[in-house]
Parts: structure tokens; C-alpha cells; sequence
């Protein structure tokens, strides 16, 4: 029997086109995989299904934006993965991306 995974939320931005989701653990050791089902359970709820929902799963120490698009068949597309663990860290890589995405979609 597998193991269940409870968890809640830890940001939720709507703004019109933005629907961005962002589940985090406190455990670097939880794999960003896990957390992906999750995220796209929640992005599937978009009640705008028109329009594209975007999150961002983090563990701690790892980032990955996601893309959802619900369309006739839902579709869904992965960023690379961002660390803080590589000689340039990539945090300042998220925030622009954080970034980039609020002005696009405002």
C-alpha cells in the first residue's frame, strides 16, 4: 500500500489571468514529483478553465513551475528544475520568472 501525503495550500494568487499555486514542504527530502499530482489536482479547479493556471511546487531547496491548460483535453508542461544548490544561485532566477509572470498576465 502506497503512502498518503496530506498537505495544504501555503500560497494561492488569483489575479485575473494568474493562478498561481504554490505547495511547499519543510522536508528538502520530499521529491517535487510527489508534490506534482497535487498541484495539478488543484489547478484543474481554475474556475476560469479558458485561461491557463500556473504553479510553483518548492520543497526548500528545489523550484518547479508548472503550466496548465484545460482545453478539450487537459495538457500540462514542466519548467527545468531551480536549485539554491548550484554555484549560481537560482533563486534570483524564480523571482524573475514570479515576476515576469505578473506583468505578463496583468
Amino acid at each position: 500500500m502506497g503512502t498518503a501525503i496530506k498537505g495544504k495550500i501555503d500560497v494561492l494568487v488569483l489575479q485575473d489571468q494568474l493562478w498561481l499555486l504554490i505547495i511547499e514542504s519543510k522536508r528538502s527530502s520530499f521529491s517535487l514529483t510527489k508534490a506534482i499530482p497535487e498541484a495539478l489536482t488543484y489547478m484543474l479547479a481554475n474556475p476560469q478553465p479558458n485561461h491557463s493556471a500556473y504553479s510553483l511546487v518548492i520543497n526548500g531547496e528545489d523550484f518547479q513551475f508548472m503550466k496548465l491548460i484545460k482545453q478539450d483535453k487537459p495538457m500540462y508542461a514542466l519548467s527545468d528544475r531551480f536549485t539554491l544548490y548550484r554555484r549560481e544561485n537560482e533563486l534570483y532566477k524564480v523571482l524573475n520568472i514570479l515576476k515576469k509572470l505578473g506583468q505578463v498576465l496583468s
